[in-house]
């Protein structure tokens, strides 16, 4: 199927209620977060939610969604009953990590007939890791050296699966042979992979907003992740050679950061070059929030590995707002909330348009 144009999107903008929009999500990663923030800017707020899903959200009153549409299958919201429901409530879907997982890439492009914040194409970019490679060096930033071929491997290396799927079967080689029994031991032989040198560092995550009402790029807040079962096999280096348990990269929760502020100058530029760079891969660019992933090296410089063009769960330490989003704004302004309050300013300008697709 053909993708999806602009000007379909904006054919249904042009029929929505300006006044009644609501917005809508998968009801997981940063659902709780994302429908807070409406709620904060005075929008309505549908979960798209599976029915044992639907008591998570229903205990929490503040975030819990006005309106829940329970599914079987995620991929019933590619249906055009489901389209057709979801139009008449003036929907907005506001895309995260679970949202492109359950309905891929590919579909988001060419099947989902909705309005999303954000630009759709971008989604493309950030689950082809060649893509995702060639955006990010174009952006002059430094990355991990790839290697095409197993038998290439000439020091400790990830391998990394396509998809966002939160470090699901990452493993660690540092020859040929360990590569294959890692394959093996993952059920992974078939899935398209990326061998990257593993760099030795903090791993940092940053997350920006890039605003094109305001015009400007926000550093909302920044993370470190929880990854199991690595995080228990660092606290006991001494037992390392003894343990028989490979470690694992599955992210299972978030702590927050606050970097030197000698650091923030790379930071921001680091934004900045991603959304300049952006606008030359592919029509208007990267809008809205993204995720730029680093590990800062002894010597205080970044290495970027990956960016997570939409909000990231790391955001949820901050419903409240960070230290850095409380320099920006005289209100609590979590990452949700921020994406409502450009599709307010944006319907208040009269420039709905320019920040969905």
């Amino acid at each position: 199927m053909t993708e999806i144009s602009k000007e379909e999107i904006d054919e249904i903008l042009e029929r929505y209620d300006k006044k009644r929009i609501t917005i809508a999500t998968i009801c997981s990663h940063t659902a709780l977060q994302i429908f807070f923030g409406a709620k904060q800017e005075g929008f309505k707020t549908l979960g798209i939610c599976r029915p044992e899903m639907k008591r998570v959200y229903e205990s929490f009153p503040l975030a819990k969604p006005d309106k829940f549409l329970l599914v079987d299958d995620y991929d019933e919201i590619l249906s055009s009953s489901i389209h057709a429901k979801l139009i008449e409530d003036n929907v907005i879907i506001v895309p995260h990590g679970s949202f492109v997982e359950y309905i891929g890439s590919k579909n988001i492009c060419n099947n989902l007939l909705l309005p999303i914040f954000g630009n759709r194409l971008v989604f493309e970019w950030e689950s082809d890791r060649k893509k995702e490679r060639n955006w990010l060096l174009s952006a002059g930033l430094r990355m991990p050296l790839e290697f095409k071929n197993p038998s290439d491997i000439d020091r400790l290396v990830i391998v990394k699966f396509h998809g966002a799927k939160g470090g699901k079967n990452y493993f660690l080689a540092k020859n040929e042979e360990e590569f294959h029994q890692g394959m093996e031991k993952v059920g992974a032989n078939g899935k398209e992979y990326t061998i990257q040198e593993y760099v030795v560092g903090a791993n940092l995550y940053f997350h920006y907003f890039n605003s094109v009402i305001e015009n400007r790029i926000e550093l909302l807040g920044m993370d470190k992740r929880y990854e199991s079962n690595i995080e228990g096999i660092v606290r006991i280096p001494h037992l390392i050679n003894k343990i028989k348990k490979d470690p694992s990269f599955v992210v299972v929760g978030n702590t927050p950061v606050i970097v030197r502020e000698s650091l923030l100058q790379k930071i921001l530029k680091i934004g900045e070059d991603v959304v300049k760079s952006s606008r030359d891969m592919f029509p208007k660019g990267l809008i809205g929030p993204f995720c730029i992933e680093t590990v800062c090296t002894e010597d205080l410089e970044f290495v970027v590995f990956e960016i997570s063009a939409r909000i990231v769960a790391g955001t949820n330490l901050y419903m409240f707002g960070s230290p850095y989003s409380q320099l920006l704004y005289k209100e609590p302004m979590s990452t949700g909330r921020r994406i409502s309050r450009e599709i307010k300013t944006a319907i208040e300008r009269g420039l709905l348009s320019s920040v969905v697709y």
